[in-house]
Protein backbone atom coordinates (compact mmCIF):
# COMPACT_ATOMS: atom_id res chain seq x y z
CA UNK A 1 0.00 0.00 0.00
CA UNK A 2 1.10 3.56 -0.73
CA UNK A 3 0.79 5.52 2.53
CA UNK A 4 -0.49 9.09 2.09
CA UNK A 5 -0.46 12.13 4.38
CA UNK A 6 -3.22 14.62 3.50
CA UNK A 7 -2.38 18.25 4.39
CA UNK A 8 -5.09 20.92 4.12
CA UNK A 9 -6.02 23.82 6.40
CA UNK A 10 -9.74 23.11 5.89
CA UNK A 11 -10.68 20.03 7.91
CA UNK A 12 -13.71 19.35 5.73
CA UNK A 13 -11.64 19.47 2.52
CA UNK A 14 -9.00 17.26 4.13
CA UNK A 15 -11.67 14.66 4.94
CA UNK A 16 -13.01 14.76 1.39
CA UNK A 17 -9.54 14.39 -0.11
CA UNK A 18 -8.76 11.56 2.29
CA UNK A 19 -11.96 9.80 1.25
CA UNK A 20 -10.96 10.23 -2.40
CA UNK A 21 -7.54 8.70 -1.72
CA UNK A 22 -9.08 5.69 0.01
CA UNK A 23 -11.23 5.02 -3.08
CA UNK A 24 -8.15 4.49 -5.28
CA UNK A 25 -6.87 0.89 -5.11
CA UNK A 26 -3.39 0.60 -3.62
CA UNK A 27 -3.56 3.80 -1.53
CA UNK A 28 -4.11 4.26 2.20
CA UNK A 29 -4.42 7.47 4.23
CA UNK A 30 -1.81 7.38 7.00
CA UNK A 31 -3.02 10.64 8.53
CA UNK A 32 -4.22 14.21 8.09
CA UNK A 33 -2.70 17.57 9.06
CA UNK A 34 -4.17 21.06 9.00
CA UNK A 35 -1.12 23.30 9.45
CA UNK A 36 2.54 23.35 8.50
CA UNK A 37 3.64 22.55 12.05
CA UNK A 38 1.21 19.66 12.32
CA UNK A 39 2.32 18.28 8.95
CA UNK A 40 5.95 18.22 10.09
CA UNK A 41 4.96 16.60 13.40
CA UNK A 42 2.99 13.93 11.58
CA UNK A 43 5.95 13.16 9.34
CA UNK A 44 8.06 12.65 12.46
CA UNK A 45 5.55 10.42 14.26
CA UNK A 46 3.97 8.36 11.49
CA UNK A 47 5.90 5.14 10.81
CA UNK A 48 6.08 5.59 7.04
CA UNK A 49 4.69 8.10 4.55
CA UNK A 50 5.26 7.61 0.82
CA UNK A 51 3.29 10.56 -0.54
CA UNK A 52 2.10 13.93 0.78
CA UNK A 53 -0.89 15.72 -0.73
CA UNK A 54 0.18 19.26 0.15
CA UNK A 55 -2.02 22.35 0.31
CA UNK A 56 -0.13 25.59 -0.28
CA UNK A 57 -2.22 27.99 1.80
CA UNK A 58 -1.68 26.88 5.40
CA UNK A 59 -2.34 29.07 8.47
CA UNK A 60 1.26 29.23 9.71
CA UNK A 61 3.48 28.65 6.65
CA UNK A 62 3.09 27.86 2.96
CA UNK A 63 3.06 24.33 1.67
CA UNK A 64 6.28 24.96 -0.23
CA UNK A 65 7.96 26.02 3.00
CA UNK A 66 6.90 22.68 4.48
CA UNK A 67 8.43 20.88 1.50
CA UNK A 68 11.71 22.74 2.02
CA UNK A 69 11.74 21.84 5.71
CA UNK A 70 10.87 18.21 4.91
CA UNK A 71 13.94 17.94 2.72
CA UNK A 72 16.14 19.72 5.26
CA UNK A 73 15.09 17.16 7.86
CA UNK A 74 15.73 14.27 5.50
CA UNK A 75 12.12 13.28 4.78
CA UNK A 76 12.03 11.70 1.33
CA UNK A 77 8.25 11.39 0.87
CA UNK A 78 7.06 12.44 -2.57
CA UNK A 79 4.81 15.51 -2.86
CA UNK A 80 1.77 16.32 -4.97
CA UNK A 81 0.59 19.90 -4.52
CA UNK A 82 -3.21 20.08 -4.10
CA UNK A 83 -4.05 23.75 -3.85
CA UNK A 84 -6.03 26.74 -5.07
CA UNK A 85 -2.75 28.59 -5.80
CA UNK A 86 -2.61 28.98 -9.54
CA UNK A 87 -0.07 31.77 -10.08
CA UNK A 88 2.78 30.68 -12.32
CA UNK A 89 5.45 31.67 -9.78
CA UNK A 90 4.06 29.19 -7.23
CA UNK A 91 3.75 26.45 -9.84
CA UNK A 92 7.35 27.08 -10.93
CA UNK A 93 8.58 27.05 -7.33
CA UNK A 94 6.79 23.75 -6.74
CA UNK A 95 8.54 22.23 -9.75
CA UNK A 96 11.93 23.46 -8.59
CA UNK A 97 11.39 22.03 -5.12
CA UNK A 98 10.55 18.60 -6.48
CA UNK A 99 6.75 18.38 -6.42
CA UNK A 100 5.83 15.54 -8.76
CA UNK A 101 2.36 16.83 -9.65
CA UNK A 102 0.26 19.96 -9.21
CA UNK A 103 -3.53 19.72 -8.92
CA UNK A 104 -5.54 22.96 -8.82
CA UNK A 105 -8.64 23.24 -6.64
CA UNK A 106 -11.49 22.76 -7.09
CA UNK A 107 -11.28 19.35 -8.74
CA UNK A 108 -13.42 16.26 -9.12
CA UNK A 109 -12.48 12.82 -7.87
CA UNK A 110 -11.43 11.83 -11.40
CA UNK A 111 -8.75 14.52 -11.41
CA UNK A 112 -7.11 13.29 -8.21
CA UNK A 113 -7.54 9.67 -9.22
CA UNK A 114 -5.61 10.29 -12.45
CA UNK A 115 -2.72 11.87 -10.51
CA UNK A 116 -2.61 8.99 -8.01
CA UNK A 117 -2.78 6.32 -10.71
CA UNK A 118 0.09 8.02 -12.54
CA UNK A 119 2.09 8.13 -9.31
CA UNK A 120 1.43 4.44 -8.68
CA UNK A 121 2.66 3.65 -12.19
CA UNK A 122 5.81 5.66 -11.51
CA UNK A 123 6.40 3.71 -8.30
CA UNK A 124 6.00 0.40 -10.12
CA UNK A 125 8.48 1.50 -12.77
CA UNK A 126 11.06 2.63 -10.22
CA UNK A 127 10.65 -0.50 -8.10
CA UNK A 128 11.93 -2.57 -11.03
CA UNK A 129 15.40 -1.14 -10.31
CA UNK A 130 18.47 -1.85 -12.43
CA UNK A 131 20.07 0.41 -15.01
CA UNK A 132 18.03 2.44 -17.47
CA UNK A 133 18.42 3.02 -21.19
CA UNK A 134 17.01 6.20 -22.72
CA UNK A 135 13.70 4.51 -23.48
CA UNK A 136 13.37 3.47 -19.86
CA UNK A 137 14.19 6.99 -18.65
CA UNK A 138 11.53 8.36 -21.01
CA UNK A 139 9.01 5.88 -19.58
CA UNK A 140 9.84 6.94 -16.01
CA UNK A 141 9.33 10.62 -16.75
CA UNK A 142 6.32 9.89 -18.95
CA UNK A 143 4.58 8.01 -16.14
CA UNK A 144 3.64 11.35 -14.58
CA UNK A 145 2.07 12.73 -17.75
CA UNK A 146 -1.62 12.03 -17.27
CA UNK A 147 -4.18 12.91 -19.94
CA UNK A 148 -7.10 15.09 -18.99
CA UNK A 149 -10.28 13.28 -18.05
CA UNK A 150 -12.40 13.19 -21.23
CA UNK A 151 -15.58 15.27 -21.14
CA UNK A 152 -18.77 13.28 -20.81
CA UNK A 153 -21.14 13.46 -23.78
CA UNK A 154 -24.39 15.39 -23.40
CA UNK A 155 -26.88 13.44 -21.33
CA UNK A 156 -24.26 11.44 -19.43
CA UNK A 157 -24.11 11.71 -15.63
CA UNK A 158 -20.72 11.99 -13.87
CA UNK A 159 -22.18 9.98 -10.97
CA UNK A 160 -23.26 7.12 -13.21
CA UNK A 161 -19.96 7.21 -15.08
CA UNK A 162 -18.13 6.91 -11.76
CA UNK A 163 -20.31 3.95 -10.68
CA UNK A 164 -19.54 2.11 -13.92
CA UNK A 165 -15.84 2.95 -13.68
CA UNK A 166 -15.62 1.72 -10.10
CA UNK A 167 -17.39 -1.53 -11.03
CA UNK A 168 -14.87 -2.21 -13.78
CA UNK A 169 -11.86 -1.29 -11.65
CA UNK A 170 -12.96 -3.51 -8.75
CA UNK A 171 -13.89 -6.50 -10.91
CA UNK A 172 -11.74 -9.62 -11.05
CA UNK A 173 -12.24 -9.91 -14.81
CA UNK A 174 -14.30 -8.67 -17.77
CA UNK A 175 -17.95 -7.77 -17.15
CA UNK A 176 -20.94 -7.61 -19.45
CA UNK A 177 -23.35 -4.68 -19.64
CA UNK A 178 -25.91 -6.74 -17.71
CA UNK A 179 -23.40 -7.49 -14.94
CA UNK A 180 -22.54 -3.79 -14.71
CA UNK A 181 -26.27 -2.99 -14.56
CA UNK A 182 -26.75 -5.47 -11.72
CA UNK A 183 -23.83 -3.97 -9.75
CA UNK A 184 -24.76 -0.32 -10.23
CA UNK A 185 -28.57 -0.40 -10.31
CA UNK A 186 -28.85 1.22 -13.75
CA UNK A 187 -30.55 -0.33 -16.76
CA UNK A 188 -28.66 -2.60 -19.14
CA UNK A 189 -29.05 -0.02 -21.93
CA UNK A 190 -27.59 2.72 -19.72
CA UNK A 191 -24.68 0.52 -18.67
CA UNK A 192 -23.99 -0.29 -22.33
CA UNK A 193 -23.96 3.41 -23.25
CA UNK A 194 -21.41 4.27 -20.55
CA UNK A 195 -19.27 1.23 -21.33
CA UNK A 196 -19.08 2.25 -25.00
CA UNK A 197 -18.01 5.75 -23.93
CA UNK A 198 -15.25 4.35 -21.69
CA UNK A 199 -14.11 2.12 -24.55
CA UNK A 200 -14.01 5.03 -27.03
CA UNK A 201 -11.91 7.12 -24.66
CA UNK A 202 -9.47 4.29 -23.97
CA UNK A 203 -10.46 3.76 -20.33
CA UNK A 204 -12.01 0.33 -20.94
CA UNK A 205 -11.23 -2.47 -23.38
CA UNK A 206 -13.80 -4.61 -25.19
CA UNK A 207 -13.44 -8.39 -25.21
CA UNK A 208 -15.70 -10.99 -26.80
CA UNK A 209 -16.97 -14.13 -25.13
CA UNK A 210 -18.10 -16.82 -27.56
CA UNK A 211 -20.81 -19.29 -26.52
CA UNK A 212 -22.11 -22.43 -28.16
CA UNK A 213 -24.31 -20.51 -30.57
CA UNK A 214 -25.42 -17.03 -31.49
CA UNK A 215 -23.61 -13.69 -31.31
CA UNK A 216 -20.60 -13.32 -29.01
CA UNK A 217 -21.19 -11.52 -25.71
CA UNK A 218 -19.53 -8.12 -25.35
CA UNK A 219 -17.55 -7.89 -22.13
CA UNK A 220 -15.47 -5.00 -20.82
CA UNK A 221 -12.37 -4.74 -18.66
CA UNK A 222 -10.71 -1.64 -17.15
CA UNK A 223 -7.83 -0.77 -19.50
CA UNK A 224 -5.11 -0.51 -16.82
CA UNK A 225 -5.83 -4.08 -15.73
CA UNK A 226 -4.75 -5.52 -19.09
Amino acid sequence: MIEVLVVDDDTRVARVNAAYVEKVPGFHVAGEAHSAAEALRRLETLPHVDLVLMDHYLPDETGLTVVQEMRRRGHQADVIMVTAARDISTVQAAMRQGALQYLIKPFAFAGLRAKLEAYAELRRTLDEGGEAEQAEVDRIFGALSTPSEPDLPKGHSPTTAELVRQSLMNADGPLSAQEIADRTGVSRQTAQRYLKFLERTGRARLTLKYGDAGRPEHRYVWATRT
